[in-house]
């Protein structure tokens, strides 16, 4: 149901296009590699065995970790595909 200058189906192809970007970044995304530490690396706790075990390469703590995983990451904010109203112009 596209309007203007765009062809029938481009809204849904730019959403499909914009949710393969998304899973392929997140694919790419590596996450801890090599070998845990036993102490965070932040706050100095031990961090448990069994979290050692379970996330090779663990540097932070479950408290620490979470608290990263909090933060807001900043990305480009922009629609590299443009937004549906530069497609209608």
């Amino acid at each position: 149901m596209a309007g203007g200058w765009a062809h029938d189906g481009a809204v849904n192809e730019q959403i499909e296009a914009s949710i393969a970007d998304e899973l392929a970044r997140m694919k790419a995304r590596k996450g801890p590699a090599g070998e845990s530490l036993t102490h965070c690396a932040e706050c100095e706790e031990e961090i448990p065995q069994a979290r050692r075990e379970a996330v090779p390469g663990v540097k932070l703590c479950i408290e620490c970790q979470s608290g990263r995983d909090a933060r807001p990451q900043s990305r480009g904010g922009f629609n590299r595909r443009g937004s549906k109203d530069s497609q209608l112009k």
